[in-house]
């Protein structure tokens, strides 16, 4: 056997063991995860860390629960940003929207909020539908420190001037400003905005439905998963979606191929939003 193949194989075994061992010792299980984007992500964080081998980074999360919060947080917080694919909440306001107007009460779904810029911006969203306040905003996320920043409401100020050409790209109808506060070299964002939103931890590998929703948001999260991994979030997307529900994923995501295909008829093919319809 090449060497080259040997070492690749001995790889993905201590990547498995460690996998293992943190859902054995922690709970969380990332032994679905696309095996390609663990990989990546190990790497960067031994490289950072200067750790010379998995068996290290093993040794050092199984005997270390503050540095399992930090290998938690280079596995599972993902790309986001306000507004982000405008696209998408500009065919949100145009296709659901007027679908949500004649709910009397709109429960929401965003599965895997990660730092809450995106959960904010549909709040905004809903706010400028005026229909905000029969909304909640149900955030989740399997990684505590993401959510404990996203219900903080913190958005990075470097970050806000992009932010802001996106809002108005979405279809956004004040300036981003009147949403936010400027503190201790943060935007905070006001209020208003979180009274609607309740921020819990939920784990799309292992943990159950928890309600019935209106709307269901997860997008650029199960592009990290495999394919079984993927089967089991839109079977809990699909129980957990009332009749005619709204499903929303990310752009490089689709329905397209599987099992639950059948079950939604696109609202909007290019935004990747679906109803539900069996």
């Amino acid at each position: 056997m090449p060497a080259l193949m040997q070492f690749a194989e001995l790889e993905d075994l201590e990547i498995q063991l460690l996998l293992e061992g943190v859902h054995r010792y922690y709970g969380f299980d990332f032994r679905n995860y696309a095996i390609a984007s663990i990989k990546r992500r190990i790497w960067n964080l031994m490289q950072t860390d200067q750790l010379p081998s998995i068996s290290r980074l093993q040794e050092k999360i199984l005997h270390d629960p503050a540095y399992m919060e930090r290998f938690l947080w280079s596995l599972s917080v993902s790309v986001t940003g306000m507004f982000r694919d405008p696209n998408f909440y500009l065919a949100f306001k145009t296709q659901v929207i007027p679908l949500l107007r004649t709910y009397p009460s709109i429960r929401i779904w965003h599965a895997g909020c990660s730092t809450g810029e995106e959960v904010y911006s549909m709040a905004i969203l809903l706010w400028e539908a005026g229909i905000y306040h029969r909304c909640r905003i149900y955030a989740t996320d399997i990684n505590e420190t993401a959510l404990h920043q996203a219900q903080a409401g913190i958005i990075a100020l470097e970050a806000i001037q992009d932010y802001a050409l996106l809002y108005q790209q979405a279809g956004g109808t004040q300036q981003l400003s009147e949403y936010y506060s400027i503190k201790y070299g943060s935007a905070i964002v006001h209020p208003f905005l979180k009274k609607n939103v309740v921020f819990a931890v939920h784990n799309l590998a292992t943990d159950a439905s928890f309600n019935e929703f209106n709307v269901i948001l997860c997008r650029n999260v199960l592009i990290y998963f495999n394919t079984e991994l993927q089967t089991r979030a839109h079977q809990l997307f699909h129980d957990s979606l009332g009749r005619f529900g709204i499903l929303g994923l990310g752009q490089q995501e689709s329905l397209k191929f599987s099992a639950y295909q059948h079950c939604y008829k696109p609202l909007e093919s290019e935004a990747r939003i679906y109803r539900k319809t069996a």
